[in-house]
């Protein structure tokens, strides 16, 4: 805060040129096996203290920021980190077990006992301070109970380091640990602080508890941290702030503020921030350090009010169409859920999907936990969790639906010229449904949601929207997240939906009892697939309808699909729809058949059909099915 607080005042730095070395005669070694972690660490050991009640004066500092005295040891480490900080640690160096420190993690599952008594289980993402044999120090974060400072310590060994704030504060997040010490870790703190901090805790040891300091400095640093480098341009400064401040003023400010002015040109400057200050790394945060010293009431406001006028574009047609399908969904009883696009990589490694691969996730740089590692690659994952705290909650029965966006890399479309290419962004709608459709009801039985019914959901929407059953070919779908899945796709082959229930191994990772029917709408494939469609109004038809029905004994292993896909194909300009009323497997059929009933709907929009006509679509109709699927007539 000095150097921040120090504009055009007399604030400065206490002086450490009282800190000597008295002898050699306590060395400690240091070895940091981790530096992504630990970046610095220094130490120094101090012999024949005397750990005894800090003075009043001490204890009353401490005691209006709210820190409990303890003994004058602690009490000087913790008025340090406060003054300048710096958060410090000290050992009873007669616990540095072969005079060495050692900054490692631990092998997973490491027990480590605490200041406060508490059990800690240790692993490969926890930053240690060790001797030669075992932990001491839970890095940044909390001492160990066998290490600390107490009225018995004679000689102690003082530690001044920077940690990476990202480990400490995951750890001290995964051990629910939260101290003095880790919030200024996490934060940030000046890597070239780390010395001076401990020469004025060495200086007030030996002022408060006798000593002499029985070794020179340890420092060790293997990557100095460089200062930020800011380019500053003095229009952006006068833009920014709304009044034209004067180029000498802001080099007396960023100068002032301890900003080194590396190059100077006429259109702006060239600055190094110091390493301290994290929260300074873009023009627009040096401009508010300068507008915060050159004073807000010192900006006039202006005569005159500049104002942005929205004007009203064309109407977004995909947003127009999302919020009819969301409006119908609402009105099928679903509740629109939102979750995070980020999501767990562990669902990608530990299912082994043949879809939705490890290799296709989308990682994030720096994580705030592994639990958002990813970038989704499907919205399955959100609503299931989101299925699994409904049902915890005893709310069984759930219609869900999402709106949202997909993430997916693809290596094979990577490029040196373009390598954005190779990240896939789609806009999806999914839909989950589990337990009861009907429950409780006086006038209807209980009933069981199927995947008929999710399976209409999706057709509703697509007809809702204009895709007509004609542009739309079903499949099987062969995506294992489904132990049974249809798969829609336009006449290209692209898929526009997937449907089908959840497969076991899906089911048994949430800890789920019943079915889950899941529905993946790719919203930017069905979009595409209307974009040229046109509402067309026509005359009802004059003229009736047909239906005509079909027993048709067919091998187990023939889906229903099969024969409307073929129905299809053989009329398209006379066929109106073609239904499965009844399937029959059972007693009086041979082995490996089962019978579908099937109806047709025939009708001519510009004459009525007449019997030869009807017979003649029909016979072609059997002989089609017959030829193509073995279907026999019952």
């Amino acid at each position: 805060m000095v150097e921040q607080n120090g504009y055009k005042t007399s604030l400065h730095r206490p002086d450490c040129s009282a800190f000597q070395v008295d002898n050699q005669n306590m060395p400690i070694d240091v070895e940091i096996e981790n530096t992504e972690a630990c970046k610095r660490y220094a130490c120094l050991s101090i012999a024949d203290c005397e750990v005894k009640e800090s003075p009043d004066w001490l204890k009353n500092k401490l005691s209006v920021i709210g820190l409990r005295p303890i003994n004058n040891i602690v009490d000087i480490t913790n008025y340090v980190m406060m003054a300048y900080g710096q958060p410090m640690h000290c050992f009873d160096a007669d616990m540095v077990k072969g005079h060495k420190i050692i900054v490692r993690t631990q092998p997973e599952g490491t027990e480590f006992v605490t200041l406060d008594g508490e059990k800690h289980i240790l692993g490969e993402r926890d930053l240690s301070i060790c001797n030669a044999e075992e932990p001491m120090c839970i890095a940044g974060v909390f001492g160990g109970k066998g290490s600390g400072t107490y009225e018995t310590t004679k000689n102690v060994v003082l530690e001044s380091a920077y940690f990476h704030p990202t480990w400490i504060r995951k750890s001290a997040r995964r051990h629910g640990l939260s101290t003095d010490a880790s919030y200024r870790f996490e934060r940030g703190i000046d890597p070239n602080g780390v010395i001076y901090a401990l020469k004025q805790a060495a200086i007030l040891i030996k002022e408060l508890a006798g000593g002499k300091v029985s070794m020179n400095i340890k420092d060790v640093y293997p990557e100095p941290i460089a200062d930020f480098s800011v380019d500053l341009e003095y229009d952006y400064v006068d833009k920014l702030i709304g009044k034209a401040i004067g180029h000498d003023t802001i080099k007396n400010i960023v100068t002032s503020l301890e900003m080194k002015i590396v190059e100077e040109r006429d259109n702006g400057l060239r600055l190094d921030v110091p390493a301290y200050r994290v929260d300074v790394q873009r023009p627009c945060d040096v401009v508010e350090d300068i507008l915060r010293i050159y004073g807000y009431n010192n900006v006039e406001i202006g005569t005159t009010l500049n104002s942005t006028l929205t004007i009203q574009g064309e109407e977004d047609h995909k947003a127009k169409l999302t919020n009819l399908v969301s409006e119908q969904l609402v009105g099928c009883g679903f509740n629109e859920i939102l979750n995070n696009s980020l999501s767990k990589s562990s669902y990608y490694s530990d299912l082994n999907m043949n879809v939705y691969t490890q290799d296709s996730t989308v990682k994030v740089m720096n994580p705030l936990s592994s639990d958002l590692g990813v970038m989704r690659q499907t919205m399955l994952f959100g609503g299931l969790e989101s299925i699994v705290r409904n049902v915890n909650r005893k709310r069984p029965n759930l219609k869900f639906f999402e709106v949202g966006n997909t993430y997916i890399y693809n290596k094979d479309k990577w490029t040196e010229d373009s390598p954005i290419s190779a990240y896939v962004q789609e806009s999806h709608i999914a839909l989950w449904l589990t337990g009861k459709r009907v429950q409780g009801s006086w006038a209807h039985a209980d009933e069981d949601s199927t995947i008929y019914e999710m399976k209409a959901y999706v057709e509703n929407i697509f007809a809702r929207v204009g895709l007509s059953a004609g542009a739309v070919v079903i499949k099987a779908s062969d995506n294992d997240i489904f132990s049974k899945g249809l798969r829609y796709e336009n006449r290209g082959g692209r898929i526009l939906a997937e449907v089908g229930v959840l497969s076991l191994k899906i089911k048994k990772l949430f800890g789920l009892q019943s079915d889950v029917y899941y529905a993946d709408i790719n919203w930017d494939a069905v979009m595409k697939a209307i974009r040229k469609n046109k509402i067309v109004f026509k005359e009802i038809s004059k003229y009736p309808a047909v239906s005509r029905d079909l027993a048709l004994l067919v091998d187990k292993n023939v889906q229903f699909l099969d024969i409307e896909n073929i129905a299809k194909q053989c009329e398209k300009k006379l066929l109106k729809s073609v239904e499965l009323f009844d399937v029959y497997e059972g007693k009086n059929l041979p082995v490996g058949k089962k019978s579908y009933a099937v109806n047709f709907i025939l009708q001519d929009d510009n004459k009525t059909l007449n019997d030869k006509a009807i017979d003649a679509i029909m016979k072609k109709l059997i002989t089609q099915l017959t030829g193509k699927l073995n279907a026999e007539l019952r």
